[in-house]
């Protein structure tokens, strides 16, 4: 009886100290430095705008976006003194409506409501890192990507006479394998002979490729290189039928297709894992579920996320914001396990010169404007003309860091 008594007494005591985790932090536990402020529902940023302050798409340092927290204020690094106020106007960082009281939750906060957005995500502006681990899971290592690999004009037509002349890669697959390119993306389309890689209608393309050709190829490189990781994304305009069909004339496909099972338990596994499985080859498709998973490929919206595929038309300036492609998961997205990220860096028509200065701004966006807009470091850089700018070097910088948000 006595236990009982005592258990009893301090019950309430014992129930606090349970909900600790879960009483918000006051604004005297806010951190201080200079972040991007991000919504957790939908991955915009809050912005200067004007006299007040707004959601805008992330874009670096190119939009009002950096803020300096101190002391519960939001001081915008744009605009020396000028501080979000109660109101969510700017003000004077001296007058007392400008401290706010953040209070947070695991790894997102409270402290103002701007429309219907009422957590946010505190990213600092300045990368934090570690060093890339001896092992790496697959979503700490980061693969360049050729955008459109098939529309190389090497290994066969992928559109009409008139329009293969905008080609986004110049270099058939076989030697993009060769010179370090590890993500493939695809557009296959349906026609009486089968699964076909062309641009938008397979109408009057020359020498065309069925898709069998091109994953052939990429697992004979891997049964030649047993320590390599690739990874092809599909763009998919055929039916599940056909797609299983063009699968099952790829020899050896499955001894060396990963599936992804336990993912979700337990997070990716490391380069290790997969070297020791043989489970080497990854395949997305971004058709909606309808059975073609049954084949091993994995519905890339489950998967990964994907910043929006365009900078702007091919020549003049580009547009650097980077969000996300789907507006139902933000680049921010996560959950039982990390999202892998897409990156795409290209624009609407490939052209030499555009794709050589932007390629070599490529570790640029991706440190400073991408990676902070989705708090994870790209896994696959996918751009045009992959052989222009160095891209292989931007691959290379972020293959030697695990990003910390």
């Amino acid at each position: 009886m006595w236990v009982t008594l005592v258990t009893m007494r301090y019950l309430p005591a014992v129930a606090a100290l349970l909900l600790l985790p879960l009483v918000p932090a006051t604004a005297n536990a806010a951190p201080s430095g200079t972040y991007y402020i991000t919504s957790v529902r939908t991955g915009l940023n809050v912005a200067q705008s004007g006299t007040g302050v707004a959601l805008h798409r992330p874009k670096g340092n190119e939009d009002h976006q950096q803020w300096r927290l101190s002391d519960g204020r939001f001081e915008n690094t744009d605009s020396p003194g000028q501080c979000i106020t109660r109101q969510l106007t700017m003000g004077s960082c001296s007058q007392g409506d400008t401290v706010h009281e953040p209070r947070q939750f695991g790894d997102q906060w409270e402290f103002f409501g701007l429309g219907s957005e009422t957590r946010w995500y505190l990213t600092p502006v300045v990368n934090r890192t570690e060093p890339m681990p001896q092992d790496p899971r697959l979503d700490q290592m980061t693969f360049l990507t050729a955008h459109n690999a098939y529309a190389n004009g090497v290994d066969g037509g992928f559109a009409p006479p008139f329009i293969n002349l905008a080609k986004n890669q110049t270099r058939g697959i076989v030697q993009q394998l060769n010179d370090g390119v590890r993500g493939f993306m695809l557009d296959i389309h349906q026609t009486p002979d089968g699964a076909i890689l062309c641009h938008n209608s397979c109408t009057l393309v020359s020498k065309p490729v069925a898709l069998n050709v091109d994953v052939q190829r990429i697992v004979d490189f891997l049964r030649n290189n047993r320590s390599e990781i690739v990874t092809v994304f599909l763009e998919d305009y055929v039916s599940a039928d056909v797609l299983r069909g063009e699968l099952r004339r790829v020899q050896g496909l499955n001894d060396v297709l990963y599936r992804a099972e336990g993912v979700r338990e337990n997070g990716w596994p490391t380069r290790s894992q997969l070297v020791s499985a043989n489970k080497r080859l990854i395949i997305f498709t971004d058709h909606g579920k309808d059975g073609r998973e049954d084949s091993g490929v994995l519905y890339q919206k489950d998967w990964t996320v994907e910043n929006h595929w365009s900078m702007g038309s091919g020549l003049g300036t580009s547009d650097w914001s980077c969000y996300s492609r789907w507006d139902e998961k933000p680049l921010t997205a996560t959950g039982t396990f990390q999202p892998l990220f897409v990156m795409n860096h290209f624009r609407d028509v490939p052209f030499g010169s555009t794709a050589t200065a932007d390629n070599s701004k490529l570790a640029n966006r991706a440190q400073q404007f991408c990676q902070p807009a989705a708090r994870k470091k790209p896994n696959y850089l996918s751009v045009d003309l992959y052989h222009l700018g160095n891209a292989a070097q931007a691959v290379q910088q972020l293959n030697s860091y695990v990003y910390r948000p």
